[in-house]
């Protein structure tokens, strides 16, 4: 018997329908990803399945005594008590288990999710606060559980640890999620939800785009067979029924089927198309950390001798638990927090555009046009100027949403918001603080090609490890403890490369205590699929060849100038400078060579 079932469901807003006499079933233990565009109704639907909602029309059908519990999407702000208490009130009344197996239950919890049990909700930072919501829907033990982005604000690890338990559990599962990583790990299935039409595709996520792909083709190609018959119908009618012959008649109200036909027709939302403003070249060198370190307090630091440089080009990903310290180290980088001890030195004709974490840039008493344009009715973008209602079209806000309150938006909206407000601006450093939060599939995939062929430099904090691993070309790992390492390739290398190095320290009894100096390409074990060889690797590697001759030309000019007798007989500093340049040329050739036996080592692997 099913856990629940829609049986001709709508449920209606506006003039469009966000359910359109839908059917849904859910079985036991299934663990099901809901897709569908920002706007497209998904919340709407989980308030349905919890009832919290009543639909216009149809039936839903529920298992006697289901017991059924949806995470919200927002996190409140004014929850009070304890994380220990938070998690026994989720407990419900009508429970079986004696006081001491519930506590006993409460403190597994606690331990497993790493939860501070005595601490105030409301004193936790946003990650913390969303596993110990995670920690309370869970101790309520339900038969569904409705997670709305439950990896929002989530730590990797955290990430890692919800994978796993949501693995292991039997409770069946309704999720709505933009994290490929975490869909492939977890759905069985896919219910996708476009235009009040809700589809259930029972294969994985990478099949159903291709099928999903083939559906759309087909539809276009049936849409346009109407078309094409509707415009000869109606060059037919302007011409006049001659006579008042049944055929004639019966043509006629074919053509008023067509009409009515047509007019049903719900067309699919367009595309967003996000594009960045225009901008000159920063230096070579972006910015120089030389054992900074950085702490509120003299006794804790959260940043410790950070030594790396940041190259013209560079996309790098940030990585660490919550509160390990990412946006601070992102504004030591910046400039906007100064270190204790050691240097940070910024390069130069840097223009630098933010994306905050908590979306503060947004003014939720205006409009989405005055946060993009003030009271102007234009915005220059890309040296020309356009109407603001045209430019916010291609970031899919319709005029009617563009004159609405920004306070009305949803998460995935505030995100595209403010995209359209920062990418007006030129910018050769693009900061972003988890810039995937809330958006649909469709719209991360076109910011992530985006900041694939982006020629400038990029610092990104993201736990999405599909959208670090398609753009990072290194990543930053904060541990908590102030250190940061710094590895080449994205967050999937990373953790790969932990897994093997936790093999290797079980396997031996003195594993080395310093990572090695160039990672190992992991080879699959026998019958599992190669790694992909991202986007991102492919152009890294087709930009490699012209990397490395730019800099053996480069290194030859140098030597050319250190072999010059004339260079000796002037200041020492212009020795020690043109010294230092050939070492890190040299290092840099010498890192660019390796990159490349790596690159081409993975994508002989991928290939088989």
């Amino acid at each position: 018997m099913p856990l629940l079932q829609f049986s001709q469901v709508t449920l209606r807003y506006g003039a469009s329908p966000l359910l359109d006499a839908a059917d849904l079933i859910i079985e036991p233990r299934e663990r099901v990803c809901l897709l569908g565009r920002n706007g497209s109704g998904k919340t709407s639907l989980l308030r349905l399945i919890a009832g919290e909602e009543t639909p216009n029309s149809g039936e839903i059908s529920r298992q006697p005594k289901l017991r059924c519990t949806r995470l919200n999407q927002e996190i409140p702000q004014d929850q009070p008590g304890t994380v220990r208490d938070i998690l026994r009130a989720a407990v419900p009344d009508d429970h079986t288990e004696d006081e001491w197996q519930i506590d006993i239950r409460i403190d597994d919890l606690i331990s497993e999710m790493l939860l501070p049990e005595n601490a105030e909700f409301a004193s936790l930072s946003g990650g913390l606060k969303r596993r110990v919501l995670l920690g309370a829907a869970l101790a309520g033990q339900p038969d569904l559980l409705l997670l709305d982005e439950p990896t929002n604000h989530l730590d990797l690890e955290s990430i890692l640890w919800l994978e796993k338990s949501l693995l292991a559990c039997s409770v069946a599962l309704l999720f709505v999620t933009h994290d490929r990583a975490f869909l492939r790990r977890l759905a069985t299935r896919i219910v996708e939800l476009d235009r009040g039409r809700l589809s259930s595709w029972a294969c994985d996520y990478d099949t159903y785009l291709e099928r999903k792909n083939q559906v759309l083709e087909a539809e276009e190609k049936q849409w346009a067979t109407l078309d094409k018959k509707l415009a000869e119908e109606e060059a037919w009618l302007r011409q006049g029924v001659k006579a008042r012959r049944t055929r004639n008649e019966g043509r006629v109200k074919a053509l008023l089927r067509l009409r009515e036909e047509r007019k049903a027709r719900r067309e699919r939302p367009g595309q967003a198309r996000i594009e960045l403003g225009g901008t000159s070249s920063s230096g070579q060198k972006v910015i120089c950390a030389e054992n900074a370190s950085f702490g509120y307090e003299d006794d804790k630091l959260i940043i410790r001798d950070l030594t790396t440089t940041l190259w013209r080009g560079d996309k790098i990903g940030i990585v660490g638990p919550n509160g390990a310290g990412k946006t601070t180290l992102l504004k030591l980088l910046l400039g906007h927090l100064m270190p204790v001890s050691g240097t940070v030195v910024p390069g130069t004709n840097l223009q630098v555009v933010y994306l905050d974490q908590l979306r503060d840039q947004i003014a939720d008493d205006k409009t989405v046009a005055e946060n993009v344009a003030g009271s102007a009715e234009t915005v220059t973008f890309q040296g020309r100027a356009r109407h603001i209602h045209s430019y916010l079209k291609d970031f899919l806000f319709p005029p009617e949403r563009a004159r609405m309150p920004a306070k009305k938006l949803s998460g995935g909206e505030r995100n595209r918001l403010l995209l359209a407000k920062l990418f007006l601006q030129p910018a050769n450093l693009l900061v972003l603080d988890e810039p995937t939060n809330d958006l649909d599939m469709e719209t991360l995939e076109l910011l992530e090609d985006l900041l694939v062929s982006y020629a400038g430099t990029l610092l990104l904090v993201s736990h999405d490890r599909d959208f670090l691993d398609e753009v990072a070309t290194a990543t930053l790992i904060l541990d908590g403890n102030g250190s940061v390492v710094e590895y080449p390739g994205g967050c999937q290398d990373w953790l790969n490369y932990q897994q093997n190095r936790q093999a290797l320290a079980t396997a031996e009894p003195e594993p080395p205590a310093e990572l090695p100096p160039e990672p190992v390409v992991p080879a699959p074990a026998s019958g599992e699929k190669p790694r992909k060889f991202y986007n991102r690797e492919k152009r890294e590697l087709e930009a490699l060849p012209a990397q490395i001759e730019s800099l053996e030309s480069e290194l030859a000019s140098t030597a050319e100038l250190l072999a010059d007798p004339q260079l000796y007989q002037r200041t020492p500093e212009e020795i020690k400078t043109l010294t230092e340049l050939s070492e890190s040329l040299g290092t840099r050739l010498h890192a660019a060579y390796a990159r490349w036996d790596e690159l081409e080592s993975l994508r002989k692997a991928s290939e088989g």
